[in-house]
């Protein structure tokens, strides 16, 4: 993050008041006090963020569109989380907290940033996620489709939504023999082939971050001899009779490195995928796309654009498997995308390539998701 322009040193004396006011002017506030009380100020800060946005407009606006909405919700969370990253901690060079009753933070703090250099200050709201994530990646996710559980890196995306898996675990396999995983993140989808029998996984991924978390898992499932993860972007050499991609399901910018998992600039990565894919399946396979319509919802991606693209690429549907969503988000009225999210749809394309002798025009297989 870029340093501050203003930093003001603060302790047990500040009110909660005077912080949120330093804070929403741009002030970083270094903390110099007892780490538990920082703690309550942060938590009373994001309180008085809470009451700011609720305070009712003074003139009548219509109800904004979704792609306004959820623009809108990105802004709204990006000053929430500027605000309350303005209350910062010192960081000596070995990751301990020079404050008192500061917990151990270093294993945290060495798996999201590596090896320590130097001393350094950063956001406590960042510190408290770091801490987070170590106990996500010490405890595990559980996967009740593995009868496992899944261990997420810092930065990676973790297998909080079943729906999807459940749509790998019931799609047809086209063979056992091979496949390749696109965009491994942690792991959870390769694990899941191997669990249903597929001989052997080739999967890729361009984040190191992904990369060592995935092999991570694959270590722990005790599935090396079955699942071979590489750096690629994309797809590796040759081709597979099943090819399995979940790509980010926003084609919108991401502002940091965690939101690459939510977000696919201009829907590169599906872009990649989709142009790529021909020319990777063996006579026959599949290609398996999974997709949430929720940009589709906020207005984000026309209904017209995946047919499109699927077309374009030389592909045809074969067949597909949709979910609703189960996540909790999904039924918080209170959420300003409710909307969207409660109507989404999550779908497993099975895509493979159309025959050159095949009328062009056949869309057979592909239908709007259900209303």
């Amino acid at each position: 993050m870029p340093p501050p322009k203003r930093v003001v040193i603060a302790d047990d004396r500040m009110t909660a008041d005077s912080a949120f006011r330093l804070a929403s002017e741009g002030t970083a506030l270094l903390w110099r006090g007892d780490y538990q009380n920082a703690r309550q100020l942060l938590i009373a800060m994001a309180r008085r963020t809470e009451r700011s946005k609720r305070k009712p407009s003074k003139t009548e606006s219509p109800p904004p569109s979704p792609s306004e909405a959820f623009h809108m919700h990105r802004q709204a969370q990006s000053q929430r989380a500027r605000t309350l990253s303005s209350l910062i901690v010192p960081l000596n060079a070995d990751y301990t907290i020079p404050l008192r009753r500061a917990p151990d933070v270093q294993a945290a703090c060495q798996e999201a940033y590596g090896a320590a250099a130097e001393a350094s200050v950063v956001s406590l709201r960042e510190i408290l996620g770091l801490v987070g994530a170590h106990e996500w990646r010490k405890k595990g996710v559980p996967v009740p489709l593995l009868g496992a559980r899944i261990h997420p890196h810092y930065g990676v995306f973790s297998p909080v939504r079943g729906e999807y898996l459940q749509l790998v675990a019931d799609a047809p396999l086209p063979s056992k023999e091979l496949a390749f995983d696109i965009g491994v993140g942690t792991g959870v989808l390769a694990a899941l082939l191997a669990r249903r029998g597929v001989k052997r996984i080739v999967a890729t991924d361009n984040d190191p971050r992904a990369l060592a978390c995935a092999a991570d898992n694959v270590e722990r499932l005790g599935l090396r001899g079955q699942i071979e993860v590489l750096q690629a972007d994309l797809f590796p050499e040759g081709r597979a009779p099943l090819i399995v991609c979940n790509p980010p399901w926003v084609p919108a910018r991401p502002s940091c490195t965690i939101e690459r998992t939510v977000y696919d600039h201009e829907g590169a990565m599906l872009r990649g995928f989709l142009g790529g894919l021909a020319g990777h399946l063996t006579p026959g396979g599949e290609g398996w796309l999974i997709l949430s319509d929720f940009a589709e919802r906020l207005g984000l991606r026309s209904r017209d654009e995946l047919p499109s693209l699927i077309e374009q690429a030389g592909l045809q549907v074969i067949g597909r498997l949709d979910a609703k969503p189960t996540h909790p988000k999904a039924s918080d009225a209170t959420d300003p995308l409710h909307a969207a999210r409660k109507a989404e749809v999550t779908t497993l394309w099975r895509l493979a390539a159309r025959e050159i002798t095949q009328d062009k025009g056949n869309d057979a297989g592909f239908r709007p998701a259900p209303e």
